[in-house]
């Protein structure tokens, strides 16, 4: 195919050569140079990969597209864009035929959330029968595959990868968490989403390698509503004025405490066998009465965007109404075992700000004891430690003390850190350093009643030490011990 081909959408000045090249590969990165390539140069904030053209050329790459003049042989075509980053998103598009407008796309932003709604918009869809393909912290889902990313918002080439693999699957729905470092970098220019989500915002991501001020953070969260046709924003997030304002597309609300497009009425905690959830009515443009087996109030508003969303895609209401009942995140709030003798959660949280949200939200549900399992990453901030020890003794009856990820540092000193803020509240623990032991014991020990989170770790699948990972999973222990006890029945 000529480069002019994928072109068509992008501005550019060419500087020399021809657009009749013939190109089979878009590149960013210098090494998968080889013939009929397209290399993209950009100048990031360490590297600027215009360095790169000489060993570029020399593999056989006769299209660069640069940001600035470069000295190139003759026979090289040169084109010349103002942000190397948008023509990557743009070109990628282009070389895998636009995939992302061959399905309805759904895009989900905020600072949390994102995970929790989209696989609820997930489940909605597959419970009406609906193929879909998912991208965000959990990787590349397609139906029931998947494959890990190394971000939330993968890279423009890799993303439009994805959605070819989605539409070659046969998928008719694309659902996808987008950060606002995804926004900023420039890999969703050139997508249209169908229907934008933004569920809250909250001070995060500050920082030398993320956002500059909390300003930045907001701008780049509320383009989601640059780049959609239609969009739902929570009615009840402080800077909902800030953020409607600059949309470009229209807007849906969606409220716990206004009544307005779609809003939340008579939330109720529940909590018996076989199910630890919430239950709340739907009203406004669509109306329902729905169960959500995740735990939590800040769930309803998960749900609640999600089924604002799914009511604008023409699916059978009881269907959907039905969908998030069973519903099970790996790692987020996730039930993992509930009977009349206690309840078992499996949570990612790992600092304090989540763990006293978490903690919160299952003290709702009133459990005679409530019970945490954590400890702290090594060779990390050891501010960490101490919030959260601090949180463990005011919030849960008895903390269990135990290793996550300890790196180079010794589990016994990490656990040290957090008795030390963790003692003085005068709350009740236990030391077990073998976190497979720790498990096990809050397990085998509960009382009826008793609601027990094992959090930290969420959905990762190893446990780190001495610079070693070894397979790990909370919940495979949950289940193994869980499985010990019907044998013994």
């Amino acid at each position: 195919m000529a480069v002019r081909e994928w072109l068509k959408e992008i501005s550019y000045t060419l500087l020399q050569g021809s657009l009749e090249e013939e190109v089979t590969e878009v590149i960013y990165d210098s090494r998968k140079a080889a013939e009929k390539t397209v290399f993209v140069c950009m100048k990031g904030a360490k590297v600027d990969s215009h360095q790169f053209i000489p060993q570029v050329l020399a593999a056989g790459c006769r299209v660069l597209v640069v940001e600035h003049p470069v000295e190139v042989p003759q026979d090289v075509t040169v084109l010349q864009v103002e942000n190397g980053r948008q023509a990557l998103a743009l070109l990628s598009a282009a070389r895998f035929g636009y995939p992302a407008r061959k399905m309805v796309t759904i895009g989900v932003t905020g600072t949390k959330g994102k995970t929790t709604t989209t696989h609820m918009i997930k489940a909605i869809l597959e419970a009406c029968g609906k193929k879909v393909g998912m991208i965000g912290t959990t990787g590349v889902v397609i139906g029931d595959q998947a494959r890990p990313t190394v971000n939330t918002t993968p890279e423009s080439w890799a993303l439009h990868q994805a959605f070819d693999e989605m539409v070659k699957a046969g998928c008719e729905y694309m659902v996808m968490e987008v950060s606002s470092q995804g926004l900023k970098m420039h890999r969703v220019d050139g997508i249209t989403f169908d229907y934008g989500l933004f569920t809250n915002l909250s001070r995060d991501h500050i920082g030398p390698d993320e956002h500059e001020s909390f300003e930045e953070y907001l701008y780049y969260k509320s383009r989601i509503f640059a780049c959609s046709r239609v969009g739902f924003l929570n009615r009840d997030d402080s800077h909902y004025e800030e953020i409607k304002k600059n949309a470009r597309c229209p807007i849906y609300d969606f409220s716990l405490q206004t009544p307005c497009d779609f809003y939340a009425s008579n939330i109720r905690c529940v909590a018996e066998e076989g199910f630890v959830g919430v239950e709340f009515g739907i009203n406004g443009r669509y109306e329902a009465k729905v169960q959500v087996g995740v735990p939590g109030r800040f769930n309803v508003y998960n749900a609640l965007g999600a089924f604002a969303v799914a009511s604008f895609l023409e699916l059978p209401g009881e269907k959907m109404e039905k969908a998030l009942k069973t519903l099970r995140i790996n790692g987020r709030m996730e039930l993992v075992y509930s009977s009349e003798k206690c309840s078992v959660i499996v949570d990612y949280a790992h600092n304090a700000v989540s763990m006293e949200s978490l903690l919160k939200t299952l003290r709702e549900y009133k459990p005679k004891r409530l019970v945490c399992v954590f400890g702290c990453g090594g060779n990390r901030s050891k501010d960490r430690r101490y919030s959260m020890g601090e949180m463990g003794g005011k919030m849960a009856d008895l903390s269990i003390l135990t290793a996550d990820n300890s790196r180079f540092e010794k589990t016994e000193d990490i656990i040290a850190d957090i008795k030390s803020a963790l003692v003085p509240t005068g709350g009740a623990y236990l030391e077990i350093p073998d976190r497979r032991e720790a498990i096990t014991y809050a397990l085998n020990h509960a009382k009826e009643g008793d609601m027990i989170a094992v959090i930290g770790k969420g959905h990762e699948d190893y446990q780190e030490e001495n610079g070693v990972r070894r397979p790990f999973l909370d919940r495979a222990v949950i289940e193994e011990v869980i499985a010990s006890w019907q044998n013994l029945a």
